[in-house]
């Protein structure tokens, strides 16, 4: 009997130089990768670097624009500033009272003009209710006369910068008089 025999067929072992090729194909591949990571890297860090300088150029425009923003209210200011020096000057010089009068109300006029450019208008508490927002009651009396937590005297004027409460009036509040006392 002869003794039969499958024939031995090839292992699946690449040869060499396919394995070379894949090899050398997988290099070039990760040194592709690792040129990519690297430039990724770096645009990070210009975008990093560039993030923060914008932030310091910011933060430095901001103080700058801080320090200078009253800048147009103080050049419209000046004129009027001038003109009080020269109404004390005339008050020194022995002018006539009613004439200083006259041009100390028209420089509070002027001022009252640029203010109310810049978005500050005063406003009137007398007779209105005590409103706590917009009035600093700094006495209350008795006064029959008038209706209870009614302003009956205003101390100093109060003013609104663009509707908001820049300084509160301060004010005197009537009260009713004491029914105990009576």
């Amino acid at each position: 009997m002869t003794d039969e025999t499958t024939p031995v067929e090839p292992s699946p072992i690449a040869e060499p130089s396919q394995a070379e090729d894949e090899l050398t194909c997988l290099r070039q591949a990760l040194e592709e990768k690792s040129r990519e990571a690297e430039a990724n890297h770096d645009r990070a860090l210009r975008a990093a670097a560039e993030l923060e300088n914008f932030k310091k150029r910011t933060q430095r425009e901001r103080e700058e624009y801080i320090r200078f923003a009253n800048e147009s209210l103080l050049r419209e200011i000046l004129p009027i500033l001038d003109n009080l020096d020269r109404a004390l000057e005339a008050s020194r010089a022995g002018s006539e009272a009613q004439g200083v009068v006259a041009g100390v109300e028209l420089i509070q006029r002027e001022l009252l003009k640029v203010l109310e450019k810049f978005g500050v208008t005063p406003y009137s508490a007398l007779g209105q209710p005590f409103d706590p927002e917009r009035h600093e009651a700094v006495q209350r009396v008795v006064r029959p006369d008038a209706p209870d937590m009614t302003v009956v005297e205003e101390t100093q004027r109060g003013y609104l910068l663009n509707g908001r409460v820049l300084r509160p009036a301060i004010v005197v509040v009537a009260v009713p008089p004491d029914t105990d006392q009576a």
